[in-house]
């Protein structure tokens, strides 16, 4: 087709309103808003004054009006300092939501706001233009502002979805705020909205697609849940909600969600102390962190080898195909290193490591709450190295040895004792320890002997049962033998009561 039969629109049927005036007073705002943002970083007065005029100006709701208003809140909050003006400004552009512009295009620019006022997003700016900053409770409040009107909004919009997601970035906010009244209380809600969401789930082909949305829901809350008590070390809940999470087949989690809920399920393990439960949920843990990008990854991989080491296993936790990438990882070395210390019994070089990377190791609460556990284990080892060639010993001489008091020292002798590793008695007044590795052999070998003998008797006993019993079955009452010339009758007894089994 050529050009001049293309530019015939009547052979085409199309009909043209006269809109130019409408294109014009469009680009006539676009160059505005370029305009504006073009002054923001010289001068945001200036700047605000010219999207407050824009919005003014637009005949009816649309897109140019709601980007000004989305950057007028933007200086306010980050450049500016003035969250009470951002709150107008946002209230304003939430109006716009309903039929203004697209769906996404909202939920977007509202998630990108309530994720620079709750701190998650860009980061303030309190310089120059900024007034003073303000105090944890004043921002609590601002937050709070921005949350209330946001959901109300939505439910005015009837954004479910968009609502939902809120209240999981509002409950994500309190945790990391320590609020857990507030955020029990919101946990709550949304535990009620995926039972209203289970109820007005449809029946058929799109069961299954509903059923995994609620899935992945229920799953996101009780990755929220996990975390507040795991912080309020309510063991029991953890244990309860960490159970009700692995009961949940239909979802589609986030591996980060994933990576939260088997986190908090190690560290629920570690302080049950069943150390090879703990292992396998922060290895699980890493994995979903490591697929989803997540920097949490290497904190988690060192709670993998606190856990290893915990066990006592030889296995080296970076032989694995997941882990190994992550070996010369300047965060992780030391923990190579002190891996490596343990499964050498090293105790003096593991000392050394824990001295000299306090900041990758013991800065962490959690590591350093179980790492004198660790210590423990590795001097126990180290000890019973040591004592293998001896017979007596001064708990003075294997205090210095390990680098320790005399009443750990003890205390660590006690305990390999009462466990049957090491055969011994302490002299607390002497501060001596008596091995009795021979004599506890010996006595060994002579329990087993008399074992034997007895068993020996048995036999013995039986035979003389049988042969009793075949002479009693004798044709005519003789005696009967065996065809070896041995007599089996009141002869044998009364020479058998000669013999000495076990002489």
């Amino acid at each position: 087709m050529s050009d001049d039969e293309y530019m015939q629109d009547d052979e085409y049927g199309f009909e043209y309103s006269d809109d130019d005036g409408d294109d014009q007073a469009d680009a006539s705002l676009e160059n505005r808003y370029y305009t504006a943002k073009s002054m923001k970083e010289d001068d945001p007065e200036a700047a605000i004054e010219e999207f407050k005029s824009i919005v003014e100006d637009e005949p009816e709701k649309g897109d140019w009006g709601f980007k000004g208003l989305k950057q007028q809140t933007k200086l306010n909050f980050l450049v500016l300092n003035r969250p009470s003006e951002a709150l107008k400004t946002y209230t304003k552009l939430l109006s716009y939501t309903k039929s203004a512009v697209t769906r996404n295009y909202s939920e977007k620019t509202i998630n990108g706001i309530l994720d620079y006022v709750s701190g998650s997003g860009k980061k303030r700016r309190y310089k120059s233009r900024a007034g003073k900053k303000p105090s944890e409770q004043e921002q609590m409040e601002i937050l709070e502002k921005f949350y209330e009107i946001t959901r109300k909004a939505l439910e005015e919009a009837k954004n479910e979805r968009l609502s939902v997601k809120t209240n999981l970035k509002l409950a994500k906010l309190y945790l990391d705020k320590h609020e857990y009244p507030r955020l029990q209380a919101l946990l709550k809600s949304l535990h009620a909205s995926t039972l209203s969401a289970n109820a007005a789930a449809p029946t058929g082909a799109d069961d299954s697609t509903a059923q995994s949305a609620t899935g992945t829901l229920l799953l996101e809350i009780y990755a929220l849940e996990i975390q507040m008590y795991s912080d309020m070390r309510d063991y029991k809940k953890l244990k309860e909600i960490y159970n009700a999470s692995s009961q949940v087949r239909s979802a589609i989690p986030h591996p980060r969600i994933m990576g939260v809920i088997r986190e908090c399920g190690g560290k629920m393990w570690m302080g049950e102390r069943h150390w090879a439960k703990a292992s396998s949920d922060f290895f699980e843990s890493f994995r979903s962190y490591d697929e989803a990008g997540s920097p949490q990854r290497i904190q988690v991989l060192k709670y993998l080898v606190l856990a290893n080491m915990l066990t006592g296993a030889e296995v080296n936790p970076f032989d694995s195909q997941e882990t190994k990438p992550y070996k010369n990882d300047p965060e992780i070395t030391a923990m190579t290193d002190l891996v490596s210390a343990y499964q050498r019994r090293e105790v003096h070089e593991a000392e050394k490591i824990l001295r000299e990377n306090k900041a990758t190791i013991m800065d962490d609460p959690f590591i350093c709450s179980y790492m004198g556990d660790v210590l423990r284990s590795l001097r126990t080892h180290y000890l019973i190295d040591l004592m293998k060639p001896y017979t007596r010993l001064e708990i003075g001489f294997l205090a210095k040895q390990l680098n320790v008091d005399n009443a750990e020292v003890e205390e660590l002798c006690i305990g390999l004792i009462l466990d049957g590793k090491v055969q011994g008695r302490i002299d607390q007044v002497a501060q001596i320890v008596e091995l009795e590795r021979h004599k506890g052999l010996d006595a060994r070998r002579y329990n087993a002997l008399d074992a034997w003998t007895t068993g020996m008797e048995k036999i013995f006993d039986n035979i003389t049962a049988k042969a009793g019993a075949t002479n009693d079955r004798g044709m005519g009452g003789a005696p009967m033998g065996m065809g070896m010339g041995l007599p089996f009758g009141p002869e044998w007894e009364s020479a058998s009561k000669g013999l000495t089994v076990g002489a």
